[in-house]
């Protein structure tokens, strides 16, 4: 049996279809569509150099990896691959195949660091170490029951609070964009970007598919969103991509006041069950969770191989 390796097929909907299956069944935890898949490559900015590959074992779609330049950090030559094989097709070279194809793309492309998340198990963590990646910090993935456990009730709004929804702001959405940067920008992580690009962010974020901006709670401050919990739905599934409050307003608890009214609304909606992910060296996002009732249910570890 010959394993192979090529570009996913964008204008194929049953190779789309595979590439999502085989990345569900190796990351569950995370949620990921057909549409979503062809969106992040097709609405990437030209300059990350974005690929999807497949790995592939007598026609059938075995491994994923999606790569690229991060092409908005101040500092060049950053990269990153992350490689999934389907867990009931390990041991077959296709992920070996897959993380060489990626190296030798990304130097060609100017690449001279290398970050990658791998499963906190030995298998996960051998494999990385093998291929010269060493070990960074990590992450963890958290699920919360919506059906059957209890949400702490909503936090009282702080004076000149008002919560509202990224449905609000369809017709102007530059403060959420503005938002956005400022709470990224203090994510903890190992690559410093400067998110600057309206256009790119409008394309790659506010219309992601999956992003539901019902659920999305923001606190608004005189008008001006300054906290959000952004809320991602599959359809049958809810996640939190990503929660933050601006410096000038934290230590108010507008980031568990976001989080636990999204919460509520999805659970109103009849989401069953919430997903969302933590640094763990993020103290105080990891207090919110625990409070709201998520309980630990895999982690990643984030690994860096640095070339020449």
């Amino acid at each position: 049996m010959t394993v192979l390796v090529r570009d996913l097929r964008l204008d194929d909907p049953a190779d789309v279809a595979a590439f999502t299956h085989v990345r569900h069944a190796a990351l569950p935890f995370i949620l990921w569509t057909p549409e979503a898949v062809v969106h992040r490559l097709v609405h990437t900015h030209p300059d990350a150099r974005s690929r999807s590959l497949v790995a592939e074992e007598d026609g059938e779609t075995i491994g994923t990896a999606q790569i690229g330049l991060v092409h908005d950090s101040p500092e060049p030559g950053q990269a990153f691959l992350n490689v999934y094989v389907h867990p009931d097709r390990l041991r077959r070279g296709a992920g070996g195949l897959l993380v060489r194809t990626a190296e030798e793309y990304l130097t060609t492309e100017g690449a001279t660091k290398l970050f990658a998340w791998a499963l906190d198990g030995p298998a996960d963590l051998a494999f990385a170490e093998r291929h010269g990646y060493r070990r960074r910090r990590s992450a963890h993935f958290l699920r919360l029951d919506l059906a059957n456990g209890t949400l702490p009730p909503l936090p009282p709004l702080p004076p000149g609070v008002e919560l509202r929804t990224a449905a609000d702001f369809a017709d102007d959405p530059r403060p959420m964009f503005e938002l956005d940067a400022e709470t990224l920008a203090d994510e903890p992580g190992d690559i410093d970007v400067e998110f600057t690009d309206y256009e790119a962010w409008l394309a790659e974020t506010w219309r992601h598919p999956l992003l539901d901006r019902e659920l999305t709670s923001v606190a608004v401050v005189d008008g001006r969103p300054v906290a959000f919990s952004v809320a991602y739905t599959d359809g049958t599934r809810y996640s939190t991509a990503m929660t933050g409050t601006v410096r000038a307003h934290r230590g108010r608890g507008l980031a568990k006041l976001t989080k636990t009214d999204s919460l509520h609304r999805a659970r109103a909606a009849g989401f069953t069950e919430a997903l969302t992910g933590n640094d763990t060296d993020n103290g105080p996002m990891l207090a919110i969770n625990k409070w709201l009732g998520y309980e630990v249910c895999a982690t990643e570890v984030r690994h860096v191989r640095e070339l020449g």
